[in-house]
């Protein structure tokens, strides 16, 4: 079973995540595609996460918060999607 304050920690986690990538490819690139699907899918699963919560599923309410920011976090990882130089919600290198 899975601890209140550790999925909710996790939901808190993700949603300042979410507000806090943008975009990094220029407008016209091909690549501002697959930015906007990283940025679908985790929004999507943190909805999921969100409606799991409120049900009182809170393991499947950590599971999609992990998705949700997986997805971000390889998006930053991958350029697709700026983080700022966040590195406690990010994982970033040189």
């Amino acid at each position: 079973m899975t601890d209140p304050p550790l999925a909710e920690k996790y939901l808190r986690l993700t949603r300042e995540a979410l507000g806090r990538v943008r975009v990094t490819p220029p407008a016209r690139s091909f690549l501002v595609g697959a930015s906007e699907d990283f940025l679908s899918m985790a929004r999507a699963y943190l909805s999921d996460a969100e409606h799991f919560a409120a049900k009182g599923d809170l393991e499947r309410a950590l599971a999609a918060a992990s998705y949700a920011h997986g997805w971000l976090d390889a998006g930053v990882r991958l350029g697709l999607l700026d983080g700022g130089d966040d590195d406690q919600r990010f994982t970033l290198f040189r």
